[in-house]
């Protein structure tokens, strides 16, 4: 009886721990049951609008938590003040919880959802932004840790609890969120070659392989004269005088047969005329 009096003695005498310890939280709980009775209107936007007054520090503080992270800092206090007009507006005293259990998550939230839907340059869907988020935590602690080796995917794989193939997909999409410029520089270049002269062109020599193989068949099934006349003109360089003293036509009559023939031609086998 003794020990339960004295351990029961000794838990009532531990301090109560709040779940957010907020130093600039403000104590608006009057305000909120105003909010709550109060009709919708002027008196109670004026009333919302001084709460959000009264809890901006708190969101600021929490949008700073965000910094160096390729977004200013003006704009990310945009954000969390838009989060926390959310909160006041969403709030229900008579849920029985503090507006700050409340309101961190929403505000946090908020700016966690600007960087996955407005910061990445490379669209990347939300589970593979949230498995590059796990693997990048991952990487800093255990570099932290490996006298700064890095890595690898089966330690990674141990840390985060993901699959192997989940944690080459993060890391995929680790270089997903900034692009890089075509002019950038390569490592190790002194000579300015960029990542841009890095990058193929198309063979041209490709697209003829295949209009000459489609063309085949169709060069087959000319009448024999408008056959020559291509021959001549085309593979033999002749001009079209000298294919009209060959042939015993005049040049215009060899003209039309040209310009008739290759719009036949290219109607049949690009399926337009040319």
């Amino acid at each position: 009886m003794t020990r339960t009096t004295s351990a029961t003695t000794t838990l009532s005498a531990r301090p109560a721990r709040r779940r957010h310890d907020h130093h600039d939280a403000p104590d608006t709980r009057a305000d909120f049951a105003r909010l709550a009775t109060m009709p919708d209107g002027p008196a109670k936007n004026a009333l919302r609008q001084q709460v959000v007054r009264a809890w901006m520090p708190m969101a600021e503080r929490l949008a700073r938590q965000f910094r160096n992270r390729g977004e200013t800092v003006e704009d990310l206090n945009q954000v969390a003040l838009l989060g926390l007009v959310k909160a006041v507006h969403r709030y229900d005293p008579a849920r029985g919880t503090a507006f700050e259990s409340f309101a961190v998550p929403t505000v946090v939230g908020e700016v966690k959802r600007h960087f996955r839907d407005h910061m990445w340059d490379v669209h990347v869907p939300r589970r593979v932004q949230e498995l590059r988020n796990r693997v990048r935590t991952a990487t800093q602690e255990l570099t932290r840790s490996m006298d700064g080796r890095g890595p690898s995917v089966a330690e990674l794989a141990d840390r985060t609890g993901l699959t192997e193939d989940e944690v080459r997909a993060g890391r995929e999409a680790l270089g997903s969120f900034n692009t890089l410029s075509l002019d950038l520089e390569l490592p190790g270049a002194d000579d300015g070659y960029a990542l841009r002269d890095t990058l193929g062109t198309a063979e041209p020599g490709y697209d003829l392989v295949v209009d000459r193989e489609s063309l085949k068949p169709k060069l087959r099934a000319l009448p024999e004269r408008e056959r020559e006349i291509l021959y001549l003109r085309f593979f033999c360089d002749m001009t079209q005088s000298h294919i009209a003293d060959r042939l015993g036509i005049s040049q215009m009559h060899v003209s039309r047969l040209i310009s008739r023939t290759c719009d036949r031609l290219c109607e049949q086998v690009c399926g337009r005329a040319a």
